[in-house]
């Protein structure tokens, strides 16, 4: 149910905030301070991390994480920590067996998305201006780490604020990171004859510059 959901959030997570580090060149566009100075937070009320989970062959439901937390630093590191506790499926059973069966919360209480960016990569971004760039992160889950690809679009809405939204939805599978035992447990909790092992996750991530 929620369990691929949320591995798939991760993943994205660490996608969006990949893009902030990325170029533009339009020398046109308003310059702004460089988006290489200074660290970039990320906020985590202006932004949203969701997935769609499918049970029964076609029964889709929404759900996301509530906790967020990241940062990109002047010298191209950037790292988001997911709350693996704060995953909302809408249901409190669900969440509950999410967060002890599938996540393990007691042991592993984050999920981790790391990039190594290029720091003169942020220098182009003028305000008011977009790119659309291909990324690479690593996300660290439950002992498990996998590189996930993507490709996004990031804008610059302000000289100390960064915009960043998937140009197609990123697809992640449980055995990406051996949760399928998990996931055969939580269908027959739930009673369920299937629970799609693949989910499509989305976000819309919001950087702002401290």
């Amino acid at each position: 149910m929620q369990t691929f959901r949320s591995v798939a959030l991760v993943a994205a997570l660490a996608l969006g905030l990949s893009a902030c580090a990325q170029q533009a060149s339009a020398p046109d566009a308003e310059q702004a301070t460089p988006l290489t100075e200074g660290v970039w937070t990320l906020d985590a009320a202006g932004s949203r991390l969701s997935y769609v989970s499918i049970k029964a062959g076609e029964v889709a439901e929404a759900n996301r994480f509530d906790t967020l937390s990241g940062t990109v630093a002047a010298d191209g590191t950037a790292t988001i920590d997911i709350d693996l506790a704060s995953v909302n499926t809408g249901v409190d059973i669900r969440n509950e067996r999410m967060r002890d069966i599938f996540f393990d919360v007691a042991g592993n209480p984050k999920a981790v998305v790391t990039a190594r960016l290029d720091p003169a990569a942020f220098a182009g971004l003028a305000v008011g201006q977009s790119i659309t760039r291909s990324l690479t992160a690593s996300v660290a889950l439950k002992g498990v780490e996998q590189e996930i690809e993507t490709e996004v679009l990031v804008t610059r809405v302000s000289a100390d604020r960064v915009t960043v939204v998937p140009t197609a939805q990123v697809i992640i599978s449980t055995d990406m990171f051996e949760l399928t035992d998990e996931l055969g447990e939580l269908r027959a909790l739930a009673q369920l004859p299937s629970i799609t092992p693949a989910v499509p996750v989305t976000f819309v991530l919001a950087f702002s510059r401290s």
